[in-house]
């Protein structure tokens, strides 16, 4: 039996995205992944599961980062239908299976094989050379109207003025303008990018400045493990979320290195540096943050990395940022930061 399902979940891995758009249906592909509230197919974006067999894993298999479960796709039938029995798991499994479902493929007959498929790395890689820099745009802007006004050594954000935007399959495509921000390996090799649609009429306390459609942020490209990242780590890291958190972090800290995972789920799964010795986690003060830390912490630990918590007062540093100001935020950073580091990132800086 066990011989049974291990090549049922492989077969099913061939299929990985056909399997999740049946059974995991309030989910979206977001390049190499497909993103979902959990395993029972509840909306949201706090589980990942791998579409392609790569050197990061196999196709399948997926983690929530939210929960700390894991499994494969003979575990998605089997929680989002309710199964209890494996022999039932087996049987739907098989009879999924002896269904055809080909591979999705690009389906606007003008793509030619030179053109990047829409949501690949070669995609992203387009994207992002044809934005520019953020100084004098809306980008810097929207980071200003945000408090975030040490932009020295951001090159991995861009503008891109007419950004499409798409609510869903059925909808016509608009553009927004949009901060473009590389998502990067560990060697500064752009994976994929990360998309901020911004309101061209400027700032608002309801948006914050983003554009006011559905979704205002989305990632393309192949992000797992990969991050948006801020100078280049060496023994010292700072990881977190979102952009706007690490950013304001770097408002106290600006010569520490720092990452910006784009998600809990995303920040769990980070890949860690050869060189890095001491982890500051940049918590939000919300469940899949608090999950997200606990994994983080037990993968560093397992390969000898310190690790160190900071944590916001209010939601996340930017809102500590905005509403208890900057001298607020470079207080309750100094106390959570080890000795050594105070010297070297907060006072050298000052």
């Amino acid at each position: 039996m066990a011989d049974n399902a291990h090549d049922l979940a492989r077969r099913l891995g061939r299929q990985a995205e056909s399997v999740c758009r049946h059974y995991l249906s309030a989910g979206r592909r977001e390049g190499g992944y497909w993103l979902v509230g959990d395993v029972r197919n509840t909306p949201g974006r706090s589980m990942f599961v791998r579409l392609k067999q790569s050197t990061n894993g196999a196709a399948g298999k997926w983690t929530d980062a939210a929960t700390g479960e894991h499994g494969d796709l003979l575990d998605v039938i089997r929680e989002s239908c309710s199964l209890t029995d494996f022999k039932d798991v087996v049987d739907e499994a098989r009879s999924f299976l002896s269904l055809p479902h080909p591979e999705p493929e690009p389906n606007q007959p003008w793509l030619r094989k030179s053109s990047a498929v829409p949501g690949s790395p070669e995609a992203a890689r387009r994207l992002f050379a044809m934005s520019r820099p953020i100084e004098r745009t809306l980008v810097e802007a929207y980071l200003r109207n945000r408090c975030i006004t040490f932009l020295h050594g951001i090159g991995s954000l861009r503008f891109y003025p007419r950004c499409y935007y798409r609510p869903d399959d059925h909808s016509p495509t608009e553009t927004w303008p949009a901060m473009i921000a590389a998502v990067t390996d560990t060697s500064g090799k752009l994976a994929g990018v990360h998309r901020t649609w911004l309101d061209p009429r400027g700032f608002s306390e309801a948006t914050l400045g983003k554009a006011p459609i559905d979704t205002p942020r989305r990632a393309m490209g192949n992000l797992l493990g990969h991050a948006v990242r801020f100078g280049v780590a060496g023994e010292v890291m700072a990881a977190g979320e979102g952009i706007e958190t690490m950013l304001s972090l770097r408002c106290v800290l600006p010569t520490m290195p720092m990452v910006a995972a784009l998600s809990a789920a995303h920040l769990a799964a980070i890949l860690f540096p050869d060189t890095l010795r001491r982890l500051y986690i940049a918590r939000d003060d919300d469940p899949a943050g608090d999950c997200a830390m606990a994994t983080l912490i037990d993968r560093a630990q397992e390969v000898g990395i310190e690790t160190i918590t900071v944590s916001p007062r209010l939601g996340d540093f930017n809102e500590d940022l905005r509403i208890l100001g900057l001298d607020a935020l470079r207080a309750a950073s100094r106390v959570q930061i080890a000795a050594q580091d105070v010297a070297r990132f907060i006072e050298l800086a000052a």
